[in-house]
This record gives structure tokens, sequence and C-alpha cells, in this order.
């Protein structure tokens, strides 16, 4: 059967790293101040666009320029390619002014995920810092849709101020339920806020989890991780217990540019997500 232009324009952009894929925009939601999440309607293939949870794509707003986003949608359903960004750059501010209608380019998914296969059977410590809840959202979204296959699960978020806190309704739906702990803190309270004020850490200690039988997720400034595995380990969890996703400046997602080099590693390619005795020894080093 000869394929159409549509099929073969679809399999020669899944084959080449470099093409963007034009899909658009179906819709925006405002989540905080300066956060955003769009939804791209990935239907245009048979197969949408898979990914696994903890991946990214390269985001390209054309004649702006492309910008790295973790995917922080539901891997199972891959008609719909959902990012949660922070207006906070020279394309991710554009971006934020865009309607649904609005075509962008995609390139991706790229990077490591989540080694969720291997956490079967222990307990899950999930720890988000701002944004860091997004490439988070699909882990959650794939522990609670098998959740029979893991023990105790508790999310720790923290957040700047109320005002910052992300996927409100969904952590409140998911606070309601009877197999999952959350915990969620800020930095600064206000009048009308009756949670937590403090640093992600201070509610490690309060977890259920099993330290020897635990893995722990985390995702946030690397300032906040830093700390957070300290927690852990004071915990008794080990190194190889926690995985962290990194941020760096990504431009090309395939190893070429260097713009992500992390020591010998580049973070689009090794990573984003690492078990963390991998790079203990990068970590400490600010400068990298």
């Amino acid at each position: 059967m000869k394929a159409t232009r549509t099929q073969t324009v679809t399999q020669t952009q899944s084959m080449n790293p470099w093409l963007p894929r034009p899909v658009p925009i179906v819709r925006v939601q405002r989540e905080t101040r300066d956060t955003f999440t769009i939804t791209l309607d990935v239907s245009d293939s048979a197969q949408g666009l898979a990914f696994l949870p903890g991946q990214f794509t390269m985001l390209y707003l054309f004649g702006v320029g492309d910008v790295p986003i973790s995917i922080s949608g539901d891997a199972a359903k891959p008609m719909s390619l959902v990012h949660t960004i922070r207006a906070v750059g020279g394309v991710t501010r554009p971006l934020q002014k865009l309607k649904r209608g609005a075509v962008l380019g995609v390139r991706g998914p790229f990077g490591t995920s989540w080694p969720i296969a291997d956490a079967r059977g222990r307990d899950i410590l999930i720890i988000a810092g701002g944004i860091g809840l997004a490439p988070l959202r699909p882990l959650i979204y794939h522990v609670l849709r098998r959740r029979q296959d893991y023990g105790h699960v508790h999310l720790v978020y923290g957040t700047r101020s109320p005002a910052d806190i992300l996927f409100r309704q969904e952590l409140e739906r998911w606070g309601g339920r009877f197999d999952m702990d959350v915990s969620v803190t800020v930095d600064h309270g206000t009048l009308d806020w009756y949670g937590d004020v403090g640093v992600v850490t201070t509610l490690l200690e309060k977890t259920r989890c099993e330290p020897n039988n635990s893995v722990a997720f985390a995702c946030g400034p690397e300032i906040m991780m830093r700390f957070t595995v300290r927690g852990l380990n004071k915990l008794g969890m080990s190194d190889e217990q926690i995985y962290v996703s990194m941020e760096r400046n990504m431009q090309c997602a395939v190893g070429l540019c260097g713009h992500c080099q992390y020591g010998p590693l580049f973070i689009c390619k090794d990573g984003p997500v690492f078990r963390f005795d991998k790079i203990k020894s990068l970590f400490g080093i600010r400068e990298i």
C-alpha cells in the first residue's frame, strides 16, 4: 500500500531528532502567576507520542527558538502531550502568550526516565520542589494506576508560597486517597494557609516509608535536592536508592552541542534522571 504524505512526514520526523514535528495546542491552563500548562494534540500519528515518565521534549516556537521542557502528562494517554512551563526566558515568556490553535514544533521524547519498573514491591517516596512537581507527575500517574505493585507511597511537595502551588485539585484528590500520603509545605505562609511552613526536608522524618525497602525520586532546585539527599541519608537510605532529575540548558538534546555537559556526562542523553551515586562526586561542585 502506498504511504500517504502525512504518514511519510510522520515517519521522517520520528527518525530525525533534528526535525520539529508541528502540532497544535488544544488547551492552555494557567497554574500560577508565572506557570502554565499546555496540551498538544499529537494524534496526527497512529501512535501519538509515546514517552516514559521523566523524559522531556524540545518545544520549538517558530521564529523564536526552542526550549527543553519535561513532560508532565500521563504516559498512558499518548495522543495528548502535556507540558507545564514556567515563563522565565526568551522562549517560555512568548509561549505563555499562545492560545488554543497555535502550532508548536516538537522534537523528542529524549532522555532517561524514572526507574519505576525497578521500584516494584518497594515503598515510594516522591520529593518535589516548585516546578519540580511537573516532571514527577507522570511518575505519580503510573504508580497510582498500578497501585498494587508498590508499597507505601508518600509525596512531599514544597513551594515558595500557597499561591505557587501547582496542580491544586490533583494534590487534594491524591491527599484524599487512603493508599497515599501527601504533605505540602511552603516557605512563606499567608493568613489563610493552615498547612506546614518550612523546607521540604523538615517533612521527611514524618514519612512512613521503610528506609531499607524504599526508592526516592526527587526533582527541584539543586540546593533543595542537595539537602533532600542528606535528609534521606539520615533516614537510612543509601545513595543507590535515590534518583534525581537534573536541569541544564539543553539545546540539541542528542549530546552534540555540549551546552548541557555535566562533567563527563550530558544531561540530555545520559539524564535528566540519574541514580544519585552516579553523580554524587559532581553534585557537590557548584561551578559545574
